[in-house]
């Protein structure tokens, strides 16, 4: 009879730690996050350079924000790192020109950044050939 009235007052007060844990991570959220829905944010920008972390800042009304963000130091900039687009294959080479050519459609726009929506983008042709790989050694053979 003690030890269920142990476990049972042992159960009551784990689900009050585990409620107040609760509260104060709602109380938290709240207190970080704004009322404000319209916000308008501008571009990432890097704390050095022209790729890495940085921030981007936003408005709503009277208030400002600044938010972490990145871009990758790979990254067609001249897309900007908040247009998204599905690339298809790249096409053939030009023998006029010795480039391949790829076009881009708009996938996702980021923080509503202003984006095209179809980009096309060149690379210079592989001098190299491609060969078809090889078997592999040993399966197969007599």
């Amino acid at each position: 009879m003690q030890v269920r009235g142990l476990l049972l007052l042992l159960a009551l007060i784990l689900l009050a730690a585990t409620t107040e844990a609760g509260k104060n991570k709602k109380e938290k959220a709240k207190k970080d996050g704004s009322k404000c829905e319209d916000w308008r944010w501008g571009p990432c920008v890097p704390n050095s350079k022209d790729c890495g972390l940085g921030y981007r800042e936003g408005t709503c009304k009277d208030e400002s924000k600044k938010l972490k963000c990145k871009i990758p130091c790979n990254w067609k900039k001249k897309f900007g790192a908040d247009c998204k687009y599905k690339f298809e294959s790249w096409g053939g080479c030009s023998a006029q020109t010795g480039l391949k050519t790829r076009s881009g459609i708009l996938k996702k726009a980021l923080y509503n950044a202003q984006c095209e929506e179809i980009v096309s983008v060149t690379k210079p042709c592989s001098s190299k050939i491609k060969s078809k790989s090889k078997a592999k050694k040993g399966k197969g053979k007599d």
